[in-house]
């Protein structure tokens, strides 16, 4: 692969991926409603809603990238959020299809387990969080990441597609640490204590792309620790206390969300904690 195409090029993360794979040599197009400064690649202004400009937007690349949504059930009516989210997917993976991309990426979330923004928060059913874990949303927006992964998998059953859906946590970037409040230590329990450095992020974006793992993959995309100066034990025991069953040890300040099977699949290792910046 020489030339990738990245939607929702110009956003927080897209931004990032789009300079790591420069960093790589690769030739980037960046597909976006809105055109960015900081990007010094192609740019083109698509209508993900319309698969004709999907089709035409990334011609000539090799392999996809799929970012572009919103990213939260807040702003936009659910419907719409729905809407935009799911055909967006569609529409990139018919488009890659249609024009015979093997590998696509695309961007799933780990609302998709329902934690996050349900109106009445809930327990897991076991801890650490792991990607065999039932998916529960209860809003549109972790509903849309579950559609998006299993149009994800069917591409893949009709085309032989390689489609990796990263469920990426709460993404930092650097200056985003300072914000950090630790005083409370259930203040991140609705999103398991989890997070993920935006260069992270990026650098298991471009793992997941040049892999050739085959097949269809959901993978959390988490760092190794937890956003608490608590022990995840403390933390579970605390917060969760009718989560009882255990499918991997909590030692220390380990993820509450597993991040081992990215690991074990892309060869990928998270660098970068919120510790280093406090």
């Amino acid at each position: 692969m020489k030339t990738i195409a990245v939607t929702g090029g110009s956003g927080k993360l897209g931004v990032w991926v789009i300079e790591e794979l420069q960093r790589q040599g690769y030739t980037v197009i960046s597909l976006d409603e809105k055109r960015s400064d900081r990007l010094s690649c192609k740019q083109v202004k698509v209508e993900l809603s319309n698969l004709g400009h999907v089709v035409s937007g990334i011609q000539g690349a090799e392999g996809v990238v799929h970012l572009a949504a919103i990213p939260a059930p807040i702003i936009y009516t659910h419907d719409y959020i729905f809407d935009n989210n799911v055909m967006a997917t569609y529409n990139v993976l018919e488009a890659a299809a249609l024009l015979g991309i093997k590998k696509v990426v695309i961007g799933s979330s780990e609302s998709a387990y329902g934690f996050a923004w349900s109106p009445k928060p809930f327990a897991p059913n076991y801890l650490p969080v792991d990607e065999d874990h039932p998916l529960l949303p209860h809003e549109c927006y972790g509903l849309s990441k579950i559609v998006g992964e299993q149009t994800g998998a069917m591409f893949h059953r009709r085309t032989g597609m390689q489609v990796m859906a990263l469920r990426y946590s709460t993404i930092y970037t650097p200056n985003d640490y300072a914000g950090l409040s630790l005083a409370d230590a259930g203040r991140y329990k609705k999103t398991m204590w989890s997070y993920i450095d935006i260069r992270d992020a990026a650098t298991a974006t471009l793992a997941s792309l040049e892999s050739d793992a085959g097949g269809f993959h959901a993978l959390n995309i988490t760092a190794d620790d937890t956003l608490s100066d608590w022990e995840s034990a403390r933390l579970a025991e605390q917060y969760y206390p009718e989560t009882t069953e255990r499918r991997g040890a909590l030692e220390g300040r380990t993820a509450v969300v597993s991040n081992a099977r990215a690991k074990a699949l892309l060869g990928w290792e998270p660098k970068y904690s919120w510790q280093q910046f406090k």
